[in-house]
C-alpha cells in the first residue's frame, strides 16, 4: 500500500511539472464524460415523462376513440354531414361479450362556450360517469366528482378542471357558484388538476374541460351538433366519443384489445374509429428508451475515446523524455511490474481527474437546462457510474502500451540515451 501511495506522489508530481500539456490532455476525458452525463440525463428526463404521462392512462386500460368520417358535399352549398363514431349499442356489447372487462367508462364530448358574468371560454364538456375520475386519476384541489346520484337525478352539476376554474371563477365563489355553459345553467362542485396529453395518444382529458353527469349532457345537447361557417353548414352526430375500458388483468389487456377489434370491425362498416392500448404504447416508449440511451451514450463514448488516444499519446511521449530516469530506475533495481504501474497509475490519474471534473460539470449542466427551458432531466446513478467506469478504463486501457513500452527498455540503452 505504501509503495501505491509513493507512485501516486511521484505521478501527480511528474504530471504537476508539465502542468498545461496534463490539462489540455485530461481535456479529452473531462468533456467526454460531461456530455456521456449530459446527454443521457436529457433524454432519460425526456422519456421519463413520456413513460409516466402514459402509466397514467393506466396500463390496464384500452382506450377507444371516435374518428371523423368521410365528408360528403352536395349542391352548390357545402353541407356536411357525418354520422360516426362509437354508439350506446357498442358500451352495451362490451360490458355484455368480454368476462375480463372490469369496468366501462362512456364519454361524449361537445365543444360549448361557457360565460360567468363577463368572462368567457370555451370548454370541452365531457359528459360522463363518476368512475371517470378512477380510470382518469386526477388530483382533486377542491369540492367533490360526479357521484351516482348526480346521474339519477339528472343533476346539472359541474366540475372544472384547474386551468378552466381559473379563467372563468378568478373572482368569483369556486365551490357553488354557477357556469353556464351553452344556454344552460350548471352548478360547480369540484375542481380537478389539469392535464396534458401524451405524443399522438388522445388522453381523456385536455386542459380546460367541464365534466357533467352523461345523463345530462344527453338531455341537454343530445346526439347531434351543428356549426355554421361561411359557405358551409356542418352537422355531426356521434352517440359516444370515447369508450375507456378497464381490464381485469394486465395479461389481459391486449387479448381483449384484439377481440374488440374484431367485435367493432363487425359492427361499423367503416373504420370510424381507433383502439389504442396504453401497454402496448408503454412497451414500446420502453423500447424506444433503452435504444436512445444506447445511441446517447455511444455518441458521447466517441468523446471519451479520442480523449484516451490523447492520453496514449502524452504518455508515449513521457516515456521518450524520461528514457533516462527508467534506465537509472531499472539499473539499482526497479522491476518491471514497478515501472509498469508508474506509467499506469500517471495515465489513471490523467483520466480519472478529468472523469471527476466532467462529472461535476454534467450534475450542474442538467439542472441549469432544466432550470432556464423547463425541460426535465434525470442524472441517474447509472450514468454517473457508467461515466466513472468508462473513464477509469480509459486511463487503464490507453496507458497500458505505454507503460508496457517503458518497462520493456533496455536500461543500457536507456541509460545511453540523452
Amino acid at each position: 500500500m505504501r509503495g501505491v501511495t509513493r507512485a501516486v506522489r511521484i505521478g501527480i508530481k511528474d504530471l504537476w511539472l508539465h502542468g498545461l500539456r496534463s490539462f489540455l490532455t485530461l481535456l479529452g476525458v473531462l468533456f467526454g464524460v460531461w456530455s456521456v452525463v449530459t446527454m443521457l440525463a436529457v433524454g432519460e428526463g425526456a422519456s421519463a415523462q413520456a413513460l409516466e404521462r402514459i402509466r397514467r392512462l393506466g396500463s390496464n386500460n384500452i382506450m377507444l376513440t371516435a374518428t371523423k368520417a368521410v365528408e360528403e358535399t352536395t349542391g352548390g352549398q357545402v353541407q356536411r354531414t357525418s354520422v360516426y363514431g362509437l354508439t350506446y349499442a357498442d358500451e352495451r356489447r362490451l360490458r355484455e361479450s368480454f368476462p375480463a372487462v372490469r369496468r366501462i367508462v362512456p364519454a361524449k364530448l361537445v365543444r360549448k362556450e361557457a360565460r360567468v358574468g363577463e368572462r368567457t371560454l370555451e370548454v370541452r364538456v365531457v359528459g360522463t360517469t363518476p368512475e371517470w375520475f378512477e380510470l382518469v386519476p386526477r388530483r382533486m384541489l377542491a369540492g367533490r366528482e360526479l357521484a351516482a346520484h348526480d346521474l339519477a337525478a339528472r343533476s346539472a352539476v359541474a366540475v372544472l378542471t384547474e386551468s378552466g376554474a381559473r379563467k372563468l371563477l378568478a373572482v368569483e365563489r369556486s365551490i357553488g357558484g354557477f357556469v353556464k355553459i351553452g344556454t344552460f345553467a350548471f352548478e360547480v362542485i369540484g375542481i380537478v388538476e389539469s392535464d396534458v396529453g401524451v405524443g399522438d395518444l388522445p388522453t381523456p382529458d385536455q386542459e380546460v374541460d367541464a365534466y357533467i353527469p352523461m345523463t345530462v349532457c344527453k338531455d341537454r345537447f343530445g346526439d347531434i351538433s351543428q356549426r355554421r361557417t361561411s359557405g358551409s353548414f356542418e352537422r355531426e352526430q356521434v352517440e359516444l366519443h370515447q369508450i375507456i375500458v378497464e381490464v381485469d388483468d394486465t395479461s389481459h389487456v391486449e387479448p381483449t384489445a384484439d377481440a374488440i377489434t374484431t367485435m367493432l370491425k363487425r359492427f361499423h362498416k367503416r373504420a370510424d374509429y381507433k383502439v389504442q392500448v396504453p401497454l402496448t404504447l408503454l412497451r414500446e416508449a420502453e423500447a424506444t428508451k433503452r435504444t436512445f440511451s444506447i445511441v446517447l451514450g455511444s455518441i458521447a463514448g466517441i468523446s471519451l475515446l479520442v480523449g484516451g488516444i490523447g492520453i496514449m499519446n502524452i504518455m508515449l511521449a513521457s516515456v521518450t523524455e524520461r528514457t533516462r530516469e527508467i534506465g537509472i530506475r531499472r539499473a539499482i533495481g526497479a522491476k518491471k511490474r514497478q515501472i509498469v504501474g508508474q506509467f499506469l497509475i500517471e495515465s489513471v490519474v490523467l483520466s480519472v481527474v478529468g472523469g471527476l471534473v466532467g462529472l461535476l460539470l454534467g450534475i450542474a449542466t442538467p439542472a441549469v437546462i432544466e432550470h432556464f427551458s423547463g425541460m426535465p432531466t434525470d442524472v441517474t446513478p447509472d450514468s454517473i457510474a457508467l461515466a466513472l467506469g468508462i473513464s477509469g478504463a480509459v486511463g487503464v486501457l490507453f496507458g497500458i502500451y505505454p507503460a508496457l513500452r517503458a518497462a520493456d527498455l533496455d536500461p543500457i540503452v536507456a541509460l545511453r540515451h540523452e
